[in-house]
C-alpha cells in the first residue's frame, strides 16, 4: 500500500528537530524499505522547515502510524500529520 504522511510543524518543532536530527536521519535510514522518500518542507530554499512529506510503502495505515509514532521526530504537541493514500501517476519506475 502505497501512503503519504503529511507534516505539519508547529512552534518550538525546530528545536525538537535540532535535537533529534541524528537518530532521525538514522530511523529513515533504518527504514528506508517502508520509507523510501523522505524529507522536510520549507517556503523557500533557505527557510525554515515547516513540515516533512514521506512516502511510504506498507501493509496497513496501521503500519504507517508506527512508523510514524516511532520516529525521535515524533512530539504530538509540535507536529500534525495526516496519512493519504498516494496514486502514482507514471508507469514506469521514478528515480530523484
Amino acid at each position: 500500500m502505497r501512503l503519504i504522511a503529511y507534516f505539519e510543524d508547529k512552534p518550538g518543532m525546530m528545536e525538537h528537530r535540532a535535537k533529534h536530527e541524528p537518530a532521525h536521519l538514522n530511523y529513515l535510514k533504518e527504514n528506508q524499505s517502508e520509507i523510501p522518500i523522505a524529507g522536510g518542507l520549507r517556503p523557500q530554499p533557505d527557510g525554515t522547515f515547516v513540515g516533512a512529506l514521506w512516502v511510504m510503502e506498507v501493509v496497513s495505515f496501521a503500519r504507517a502510524e508506527e512508523l510514524i509514532k516511532n520516529d525521535p521526530y515524533y512530539a504530538k504537541e509540535l507536529r500534525s500529520y495526516k496519512v493519504l493514500v498516494w496514486g502514482k501517476a507514471h508507469d514506469g519506475p521514478v528515480v530523484l
